[in-house]
């Protein structure tokens, strides 16, 4: 029994010794560890504390946000590069961490009263620079609008007969109405009144257009396409508006109908009567002429049918065949 005694004394002995040196070893690990995790690491360049002593490079380093951990710190230089390439040139603009959302204190030495003049005289011309722009657009349309109103009135009545209203109307008002003249075109060419008429005649039967059908075609009732598929068809036809063609059609309709006039109206003494007849009959007659080419174009889209695919279909539409572009 006294053997045994010893021997397990001596097995508790070895393990408690063991226990010891475990215990040992994981308080040195951890004390070497520990300056690790409070060594400062740069999050810009990645380099640390044991870097710079090898290099034997010192830089300042600063905690400029709440970040917590290992991005709390980085270098006053790398920090520095990285906010110029955030702020692009502008030195007031505000730089946040991307982490922590912080607002970094940025801290501009002074200049002397001369440079912080010349530098808040910048910042005012920089600032007023879009509005001044748009100051010059704005008033290089207007003007344009009142040069175009005027050389309207010239064309329109005759060159004396306009500058003697241009001398006798009050100033302001003619700086209120010139400018409108080109705007009241415009508005007027976006009336699509050729396509009310055309949706007029083709929610109807062609019963009720039997003399309208000697000049203008119109489709049979073949029973197959209702009215939504009517309306369909004529929403493809229609043609967008388009900005350019707008804009032509209405500064150049003054002087169209200016020619128009002349020509067909030249027995008409008064220049006014003249140019406005020649308008009307332009309008009138474009408008009729787009009226029979969509009324075309509808019909053409309503009798479209597709065939068989087969061999001789293929070889009687497919090959040499006309592509038709709207």
């Amino acid at each position: 029994m006294d053997n045994l005694n010893d021997s397990f004394d001596g097995n508790i002995s070895a393990i408690n010794e063991e226990i010891d040196k475990i215990l040992s070893i994981s308080l040195a690990e951890v004390q070497q560890q520990q300056p690790q995790q409070n060594s400062r690491y740069c999050w810009v360049c990645f380099a640390t504390e044991e870097d710079e002593e090898e290099g034997n490079d010192k830089l300042t380093w600063v905690k400029p946000c709440n970040c917590k951990g290992t991005l709390k710190w980085v270098h006053q230089t790398c920090l520095l590069r990285w906010i110029d390439e955030k702020q692009k040139g502008n030195s007031f603009k505000k730089v946040s961490c991307q982490q922590c959302q912080t607002e970094y204190i940025i801290v501009l030495p002074q200049m002397g009263l001369v440079s912080d003049l010349l530098e808040g005289l910048d910042n005012v011309i920089r600032r007023s620079s879009p509005f001044l722009a748009a100051g010059v657009f704005v008033g290089s349309f207007y003007w344009a609008s009142v040069t175009y109103g005027a050389i309207t009135i010239l064309q329109v009545v005759g060159h004396d007969e306009g500058l003697r209203i241009l001398e006798d109307t009050d100033h302001i008002f003619l700086m209120v109405a010139l400018p409108a003249i080109p705007v009241c075109l415009v508005l007027g060419r976006m009336i699509r009144w050729e396509d009310a008429i055309l949706r007029f005649i083709q929610n109807r039967s062609r019963k009720n257009f039997r003399m309208l059908g000697i000049i203008l075609p119109i489709p049979e009732d073949d029973g197959e396409n209702n009215q939504a598929d009517n309306n369909q068809i004529s929403r493809n036809i229609s043609d967008t508006l388009s900005t350019t063609r707008v804009l032509c059609g209405a500064l150049l309709l003054p002087s169209i109908s200016n020619i128009v006039g002349r020509i067909f109206f030249s027995n008409i003494k008064n220049n006014l009567h003249r140019t406005l007849l020649g308008g009307l009959a332009f309008v009138v007659a474009k408008g009729m002429l787009k009226i029979y080419f969509k009324q075309k174009q509808f019909i053409r889209k309503k009798q479209r049918k597709i065939v068989d695919y087969t061999d001789e279909n293929i070889q009687r539409y497919m090959q040499n065949r006309i592509i038709h572009e709207p």
